[in-house]
């Protein structure tokens, strides 16, 4: 008896792949990934090939907000350097102008449904500029910032209509409500500019 000359039984391997694949399938399907981050941003319209472009309009610097942030993630607030937390406030008084102030923008009458004859700020511009060294964060947080001061513009007005926030809304209140504060944030090219690293 040669007991020496025996084989070991391999285990078939063949379908190894086949598990595995399989395996990646059911993780990719069941995984759920994060998708809230990013910003909302409405592109504007595509001009009409038949309509004429007025190349001589020009926005008046009293209805242009200028935001930087600078490499060293401080927020400047029309050349003044601000905490972040100061910046949704400064934000709604500029949009909404409340006292029709000279130096911000020049509130113009407008035929709002449910409202009538409303001043409004239709003109003005929030323009966000950053370092080309801006972090992620403070960016997305100013950001944050900018679009919470139009929401709380906007539940206030409505609270004081019609005692709902704007979110309970129609879609015909909210629209009356968005020509009443309509979001407008431009966002410049990045610059290198201010502060030291």
């Amino acid at each position: 008896m040669a007991k020496g000359n025996r084989k070991v039984p391999e285990i078939n391997s063949s379908s190894t792949a086949d598990i595995a694949f399989l395996l990646l399938i059911f993780f990719l399907v069941t995984t759920s990934m994060d998708t809230d981050m990013g910003l909302a941003r409405q592109l504007p319209p595509m001009p009409d090939e038949n309509e004429k472009i007025d190349e001589d309009i020009k926005i008046k610097e009293r209805n242009i907000l200028k935001i930087m942030i600078n490499r060293n993630n401080e927020i400047m607030y029309d050349d003044e350097v601000i905490p972040l937390n100061k910046l949704r406030e400064r934000a709604k008084e500029f949009v909404a102008n409340p006292y029709n102030e000279a130096s911000k923008p020049e509130k113009v009458s407008e035929r709002v449904p449910f409202f009538g004859d409303y001043l409004v700020t239709k003109n003005h511009v929030i323009s966000v500029q950053n370092d080309g060294d801006t972090s992620y964060k403070v960016y997305f947080e100013v950001q944050n910032e900018l679009v919470a001061a139009y929401n709380e513009l906007r539940d206030e007005i409505s609270k004081e209509k019609w005692q709902k926030n704007y979110a309970a809304l129609t879609d015909d209140q909210q629209a009356a409500v968005r020509e009443i504060y309509p979001q407008k944030i431009s966002e410049a090219v990045p610059k290198t500019y201010g502060g030291k690293k």
